[in-house]
Parts: structure tokens; sequence; C-alpha cells
């Protein structure tokens, strides 16, 4: 039987699913500021074509529709912490009071948020996928992800307003985008989704998913509208708490200690999920509770008592963070109720991951830097920061971003640092002389300082660290010679130099020969295929950006880069350049050679 390019592509992902081939990272993975430079992200040239995977996948059934609700103890985790509760009928909800018009009302059709600088992706970025091979791919997606770049790219796709695919409910696929991008980190564009969702058209899994976006936020607050509907229909303490909180907030103290003593019935008097409840209660008007929080004894930290704490000012200890997942760290990042010293090493972590920005950083370095009580390393950060941009030597200024990327020990923050200093090393002017060269122009790409970097080209040593970097960020389709490849591969680590053969040849800069050849000395099988490949080449070529997003998540699923293979690397970027983000499959590829070692 002839199979359609289209219907292939599908059986290949629900093989993916259901057939447990690996991951390639594993085993051969308000509104938010934009990320991403001035200019950086128009529309792509014209996309190539990806190559054709070596073999069709095999047809197998659609995957079964799986409910998945969020842990009842409001843990902090990945998906596989999710339990098994099924799914209850909605109560009714009486709107008589305040029924909206329809022109006011948000249609399930279409779910999501712009993000201010961004251009949303289109409506169909996820093509004609099924709702449940979407919400299965979400659901077992473990986030945070190795890749910055990549991340913003899955944030983007996650976040835009997507038409609801066929076979999943509007509101449950805004809940399950919601739910990653929480595992992601990105809290603010999680809430900004579900709030495009009417609370009358809420699920058992989007009030779930509501209450941890209030609590990623720090916001108790938001559970107010949906608290009463929410316990009417899950049966927890969490909710029980919350319609507690949401009485004493409206300034009904009363009525707030009934509900606060019926919810902790059968519990310690010394329980502190309680106990930070009763503290969140008691600023409401009229609130006359003094509640003192002690953690001696508390072990681990969750969703409930990271959000509660941090909404009434209570400071988490430093050593419970460890036994969060690190989006609690970004959560704390991202937190206008946190003072900028306290979460600056938080915002250079969240960078790494795409959920902060240059222009983040240097903005909470430049507040500490403003605050004249101001002290400890964080002061000294902003005010070398403060002269990497100001000095009115360049050699001045070059040594102060130098110190501040010697400050770093380990290769997360040493990535984190060239993020921080990215817009600083785009202020000084190319030059042979200058030590750094190559340094210098991995910070600017970091951050997708492109056009700046690529004035370096004439400074710059053929097979250098920073003409590879060069090489991949080079707009232009031009070719690589592979004379100038094979000088790096000479000088370079052999990882290194397979992520740069697999970069090099997903954005098409080898000639079909050069790219098999440096396949060959790289040894890298770039011409293998499984589900997951045959997948996300198939995405490229359909012009699916969202799908290309997701897939390409679900191939760098690991803590970091050194779990993400080179052959996974070219099919990301050849599906990223095939859907036309050519932009993201470059600075993807230069993240790789820059922080592989």
């Amino acid at each position: 039987m002839k199979i359609s390019p289209t219907r292939a592509s599908r059986l290949a992902l629900t093989g993916l699913l259901l057939a447990g081939v690996a991951m390639p990272a594993i085993g051969q993975q308000d509104k938010p500021e934009s990320l991403l430079p001035p200019g950086f992200d128009q529309p792509a040239p014209t996309p190539a074509p990806v190559p054709a995977p070596s073999r069709p996948a095999e047809a197998v059934a659609p995957p079964p529709v799986v409910a998945a609700p969020l842990p009842d103890d409001l843990a902090i985790g990945n998906v596989a912490d999710l339990g098994n509760a099924q799914e209850a009928a909605p109560a009714p909800i009486d709107l008589s009071q305040y029924e909206l018009p329809d022109y006011a009302r948000h249609s399930l059709a279409r779910v999501g948020a712009f993000a201010a600088g961004n251009a949303a992706f289109p409506a169909d970025a996820f093509g004609a996928a099924d709702g449940r091979v979407l919400g299965t791919l979400l659901r077992r997606l473990n986030a945070p992800i190795a890749s910055r770049w990549a991340s913003i790219v899955l944030r983007r796709a996650l976040m835009s307003p997507l038409d609801t695919p066929s076979h999943i409910n509007g509101a449950d696929f805004a809940a399950e985008r919601a739910w990653v991008l929480l595992r992601m980190g990105e809290a603010t564009a999680a809430r900004a989704v579900v709030n495009d969702v009417d609370t009358d058209n809420y699920t058992t899994l989007l009030y779930q998913v509501a209450m941890q976006a209030g609590l990623a936020t720090g916001d108790p607050a938001a559970f107010c509208p949906i608290a009463d509907d929410g316990a009417a229909i899950i049966h927890q303490r969490g909710w029980a708490l919350a319609q507690a909180m949401c009485k004493g907030l409206a300034g009904k103290p009363s009525e707030a200690g009934q509900l606060l003593g019926a919810a902790r019935q059968g519990t310690s008097a010394s329980d502190i999920d309680n106990l930070l409840a009763e503290k969140v209660l008691g600023t409401g008007a009229q609130g006359r509770r003094a509640v003192t929080i002690e953690w001696a004894g508390v072990t681990r930290l969750t969703a409930w008592r990271w959000g509660l704490a941090t909404a009434t000012g209570v400071e988490v200890p430093a050593e419970l963070y460890a036994t969060a997942g690190p989006q609690v760290r970004y959560w704390q990042a991202l937190s206008p109720s946190i003072a900028p010293a306290a979460r600056a090493q938080a915002a250079e972590l969240a960078a790494t991951s795409g959920v902060f920005s240059n222009a983040g950083l240097v903005d909470l370095y430049g507040e500490i830097d403003a605050d004249s009580e101001a002290n400890g390393p964080e002061a000294g950060i902003a005010r070398d920061l403060r002269t990497a941009y100001t000095d009115g030597d360049v050699g001045g200024r070059v040594k102060a971003i130098q110190g501040l990327w010697d400050e770093a020990t380990t290769p997360r923050t040493q990535y984190a640092r060239l993020i921080l200093t990215a817009r600083a090393a785009s202020w000084i002017p190319a030059s042979s002389n200058v030590s750094v060269p190559d340094r210098l122009i991995a910070s600017m790409l970091s951050a997708g300082y492109d056009g700046p970097a690529m004035e370096w080209r004439g400074a710059v040593k053929s097979g250098s660290e920073g003409w590879a970097l060069l090489a991949l960020a080079d707009p232009a389709t031009s070719p690589v010679s592979y004379g100038d490849f094979e000088g790096y591969r000479g000088a370079a680590s052999p990882r290194k130099a397979q992520m740069l053969l697999a970069g090099l040849a997903g954005l098409g800069r080898l000639s079909p020969s050069d790219a098999q050849r440096g396949a060959q000395a790289a040894d890298v099988r770039i011409g293998g295929a499984n589900a997951w490949t045959s997948a996300i080449d198939a995405a490229g070529r359909r012009g699916d950006p969202g799908m290309v997003a997701l897939l390409a998540a679900v191939g760098m699923q690991a803590p970091n880069w050194d779990y993400v293979t080179p052959e996974a690397l070219f099919h990301i970027v050849a599906a990223m350049r095939a859907a036309g983000m050519g932009n993201y499959a470059r600075m993807i590829a230069i993240e790789a050679v820059t922080r592989t070692a």
C-alpha cells in the first residue's frame, strides 16, 4: 500500500509515542519580554528542503486519550509526577449575575497570548496534527530542556494563539501547553495561556494547571475566581485552603476562619502548608492573624510552599531549592516580589534556559547598581558590568568583560556570563589586536547579536572557534570549504567537531559530498533514521513550525548538552531551516558548539 508523506509522518510520530523508540538526546532532549535583539525575529528566507528519511514509518494505531491531573500534594516536578485520577465532570457554574456579552468571550477554537516584541507563531503552527498525539507529546516532555534557543522557540510556539486541533478540548490543550511552560520555568507565559480561557470553560485539568500557574507567579489571589468551583470538582486540601484564603483576601475573616478550620482537620497544628495559607488569609482586609513560619523540619519544597511564601514575603531557605526542579529557580528569577540581589543568581541560570534575556539581566544588575545599600558579590558584578559598558578605554571594557567571564566556575554559569555580557561585547570594535575574539563572538551570539558578530570575520583565524561560530552565524548561503572544516576538526575536540559538522550540514552550508565526507571523518551518522527523525523531518518539509519546535524539544530533553547527539542536532537544525526558522536553526547550531566541551 502506498502511504502519503503526510500520513507517513503522522504514523511515524504515533510510532514514536507507542513503540518505545529512544529519544536521540537520551539514547543515541502582564507579557513576557522579548528575548531577542532588535530585528532578529524577522521572516526567514525561503527554506531549503530537509533530507528525506531513509525508510518509511510503520503504521500503528493512534494513542489512547489519557487523563493527566497534577499531583495531589502540589509537588514541584516533571510530568512523570502526574497521578492517575480521571477527569470529573465540571460542576455547573452560575453566571447569571455576571454573564459576559458574546463579543467579550474567548473561543476555545483558538487559545493563546501574544508576547511583547515577538511575532506569534501562525495559528496552524501544528498543522493537521491529532490533538491526542500532541497531548501525549506535551505530557511526556521532560523540561527544562538542554538548549536555550530551542527553549525560546518552544515557549513562543506554546504561548502563541493556536487553533485547537482535533480530538482534544480547547481548554485541555491550553492546560497541556501551560503545564509544559511551567515545567520550563516560564511562569508568566503559562499564566497568560491559562488566562485566555474563560472560567466557565475550565476542565479539571485546567483548574489544576491554573492553580500551579498562580503558585508559580506567587499570586494566590489568582485562585479566587475559580476557588469555589475548583473545590467542588477537585476534593483536595489545596482547594479547600484556597477557598479560605480567598475569603480572607476578600475581607471576610470570620468565614475564612471557618473554612480554614475545616480544611486543616486531621493535620498537625504546625503543618507548614496550613500555616502559609493562614498567613495569606491574614493579609486581607480586617485580617488579624499573626503567623510565624518556621522551616525547621521541612525537607521538600513544593509549588504550594514556594508560591505562598513568596506571596507573603517569607524567604525560602536556599538549601530547599535543591529539593525542587530547576524551574523553581526560574520562577524565583521572574518574581518581582523578590529583591533584585536575591534573584540575580537565579536570573543568570534562567538565562541559560531561555527564560531570561540579556536585556533582562542587564536591567536587573542595573537595579542592584542603583541601590546605594547593595553589597556582596552581586553589587561587585553590577559594578563590573557598568565598567564593561561605560569605560572610555576599549581595553578597560574588554578587561571588565573578561573578568565577569573568569568569575564563573561551572559550564552553566560560564554560558550565563556570556549572555550577561552579550550587548557589551557587541559594542567592542572588531580588531585583530583583541586577545579574546572567540569569546567575544560567542558572547554576542549567545543573545542573537549576529550582525555585530559578523563584523569580526576579518579578525579571526581560519579553523579557530571564532571562525566556526561565524561560519554557522552567517545568514548567507555560500558554502563552507571542506578544508576550513578540516582545519577546525584538527584543532578542536572531537565532539565540538561533530557538532560543527552537524550544524553546517543541517544549514546546508556544506555540499552533499563534503557533508558525507565530513560525517565519516567526524563519525556523525546523519543518515540514520528512526520514528523521531522521520517525524521531525516530515514536520520540517510540511512547514509546521510548532510541531518542529515541539519535536526539537523532545530530541533535547536532557539536563545539558552532554546528552544531545550530533545526529539529533542535524535533524533539528535542518527541520527548523525547512520550516522557515532559519535564524533559530543557526542559533541552536552555534549554541551546540559553544556549550560543548
